[in-house]
């Protein structure tokens, strides 16, 4: 692909990255998502029990990066989670310095009633989309996801 036509596009798409990063944060979206599911949680423990089911067992620093937290705040949280019986706490198998975190019977119960709720809704949302969009959808966000999970944060790094 040429370097103007991607210089010329990259606004478009920076936007769009802001429009659904704003859109996934909203705090009535987790509120709506968690009623939907039947859940009485705290918000501010949505995001953690569902990326502790998804990535764990999950250090605390790890996972803090992962919501843009400070790991003391993730610690608090995920010792709430620990209380509520959604998640346990153990020594990292690599290094037992690191205590991980990692989803219980009852925590899976919780993020598979999340992963029915935002089923219905993607459903929903996706309704009137074709079969080919939306698979090029999939398939586009996953190619971009792990080019910026790889990519080099700074420029020079690449020799660019």
């Amino acid at each position: 692909m040429q370097n103007a036509h991607i210089s010329a596009c990259l606004p478009e798409l920076h936007r769009s990255l802001i429009d659904l990063v704003g859109i996934m944060n909203e705090p009535e979206r987790d509120a709506a998502m968690l009623e939907a599911a039947g859940l009485s949680l705290e918000r501010a423990l949505f995001p953690l029990i569902v990326l502790i089911e998804r990535l764990g067992p999950i250090g605390v620093v790890e996972l803090a990066g992962r919501v843009g937290r400070d790991y003391t705040t993730v610690s608090r949280q995920v010792a709430r989670l620990e209380e509520l019986g959604l998640v346990s706490r153990r020594a990292s198998a690599a290094d037992k310095r690191v205590r991980e975190a990692v989803i219980t019977p009852q925590g899976k119960l919780a993020t598979d009633a999340v992963d029915a709720a935002r089923e219905r809704m993607a459903l929903a949302l996706f309704s009137d989309w074709s079969r080919g969009d939306f698979d090029e959808l999939v398939r586009l966000m996953r190619m971009l996801a792990d080019g910026m999970r790889l990519a080099p944060l700074e420029p020079h790094q690449r020799g660019v």
